[in-house]
């Protein structure tokens, strides 16, 4: 058995293995325009309140500031923890 031939043999399991995501892709691609158009029918004609979306925006920023703060606590007391143990 050659280079050649094991090369071969090679390119042709990727080429079998690579069809099964061509099928999978599009079977998302098929679920995903089924979500757009039930997503379509459900659209109501009534207003949208931008003061409504605007405490949300606010909301999910002060949940990412609370997150980043507790992050850059853990990390500064965890530094100040070894500093200690390091210098006994």
């Amino acid at each position: 058995m050659n280079i050649s031939s094991i090369v071969f043999i090679f390119q042709q399991w990727l080429i079998i293995n690579m069809s099964g995501e061509k099928i999978i892709n599009s079977e998302i691609n098929a679920a995903s325009s089924l979500l757009i158009s039930q997503k379509s029918v459900k659209t109501s004609s009534r207003p949208v309140n931008i003061n409504i979306l605007l405490d949300r925006v606010r909301e999910v920023e002060k949940k990412e500031n609370r997150i980043s703060l507790i992050s850059v606590g853990l990390t500064l007391s965890l530094i100040f923890i070894v500093g200690i143990v390091l210098s006994f």
